[in-house]
């Protein structure tokens, strides 16, 4: 699907929302991102789009008369556009919509997110090349990436039962572990608990059994994109991922920021997809014109850290690494969709994508403390004296991203967040 770039990305369109008009809102007229909220501790979870600082109720609105996201997900791209559409006139400033809109908004401090969605499948993919390249060094220094890296949008399914919303907090867990002089594993927590900066796709509208989508239709199943921090457990990984790949090292705790930032928001900020001189092409099902000329997504992403201590001086935290998914990703989304169905695998409207860990080709600009501190060997310091490998207790980790272009209105994703806890009794 070709982007779409019409009169709602119109960096001249403000809102009478007046907080969406700073220059650095992360939720400006031109974004409208969608998620699910409660008004109320105890109450139904509602749809909605944030705004600034307020969040509009959809069905308050009159825009839905439901609460399923992944009814509204799949809704086919000429009704997302128009719903788009319907959104930004009704939300710009001098709109006929805005006294009963008004009626409809909700700050955003004064309710609680969720899940954009139900989940019912996740899938982790590896597709940040910089990251594959830099882990593979320091297990197999002549030989980092495997043959298979550069032909096959690599992954593994995951567990979605686990993956929670920004905000929350999630004790350190336990696997086996066996250092290299030890005779035999033994149960313990982990003490190489990791970050993984992300990007997480959701998938809109599904495709039936047996069914692949073709690379030319691809874009047409995703709904959006969102931040995603997969938590890894190096310890536990390093010891169990031969011959399968990640089990209780990854499946413990994800976290995905409550805001999807639709195909159609993000058509200001594509780039063209090209792969370096001497790169192997992709199969020719993987590859398109159209995703050559604007495959990538130029998102500016960041990891924050704010540590117990900086928390208890009242400091916000500390940005640690800075990255682009564009010059991260060595596969497209469209090439992931793809690949994903070509076996004739069937996605469902809210199954979620990991893009992998985004580091740059820059060592500062890495993904991962294991990247970011050479696998424990080089700890990072931070301003305030104290020194990073891997995370300790009361860390919380904080993921933001966003899209620039001259021309155009910043947009954001809004925060992805979790806090490390103490082991559960008895880990």
């Amino acid at each position: 699907m070709k982007p779409v770039i019409d009169a709602t990305h119109d960096p001249e369109r403000l809102s009478w929302v007046e907080s969406a008009n700073a220059t650095d809102a992360d939720f400006p007229v031109q974004n409208l991102p969608f998620g699910r909220f409660r008004a109320a501790a105890d109450g139904d979870w509602r749809l909605g789009v944030a705004i600034g600082d307020q969040v509009l109720d959809l069905r308050e609105a009159g825009l839905v008369n439901h609460a399923d996201m992944a009814r509204l997900m799949q809704l086919p791209a000429a009704e997302r556009q128009a719903l788009r559409a319907a959104l930004s006139d009704g939300l710009t400033r001098g709109s006929a919509r805005e006294a009963a809109w008004r009626a409809a908004l909700r700050p955003l401090s004064g309710i609680r997110v969720g899940l954009p969605c139900r989940i019912g499948d996740y899938t982790d993919f590896y597709v940040g090349v910089h990251h594959a390249t830099a882990v593979g060094k320091l297990f197999r220094p002549d030989a980092p990436l495997l043959p298979n890296y550069k032909w096959v949008p690599i992954g593994y399914h995951g567990r979605a039962s686990t993956v929670m919303a920004s905000g929350h907090a999630f004790p350190r867990p336990c696997g086996q572990l066996k250092g290299p002089n030890d005779e035999a594993p033994r149960l313990a927590q982990t003490q190489r608990l990791d970050l993984e900066l992300e990007v997480g796709i959701f998938v809109g509208r599904p495709n039936a059994p047996g069914r692949p989508i073709p690379i030319g239709e691809a874009e047409d199943h995703v709904f959006g994109l969102t931040l995603f921090n997969d938590w890894s457990a190096r310890d536990v990984q390093a010891w169990e991922y031969q011959p399968l790949g990640p089990f209780l090292s990854k499946n413990f705790a994800s976290t995905t920021s409550p805001w999807i930032v639709t195909l159609e928001a993000l058509a200001p900020f594509r780039r063209a997809f090209a792969r370096g001189a001497g790169e192997p092409q992709p199969l020719p099902y993987l590859d398109s014109a159209e995703n050559r000329a604007h495959g990538a997504f130029d998102l500016q992403l960041e990891v924050w850290l704010q540590t117990a201590r900086m928390r208890d001086a009242g400091q916000p935290g500390e940005c640690i690494s800075r990255s682009n998914f564009a010059d991260a990703a060595y596969w497209t989304v469209a090439q992931l969709v793809t690949h994903h169905t070509v076996n004739g695998c069937a996605l469902q409207p809210g199954d979620l994508f990991g893009s992998g860990t985004l580091s740059g080709p820059k060592p500062e600009q890495a993904g991962s403390l294991l990247e970011l501190s050479e696998g424990g060997k080089r700890p990072i310091t931070l301003a305030n004296g104290e020194q990073r490998s891997f995370l300790l207790d009361g860390d919380t980790i904080t993921l933001r991203g966003h899209a620039v272009r001259s021309g155009f209105r910043r947009i954001g994703f809004g925060d992805c967040s979790a806090t490390v806890l103490p082991a559960a009794q008895g880990g």
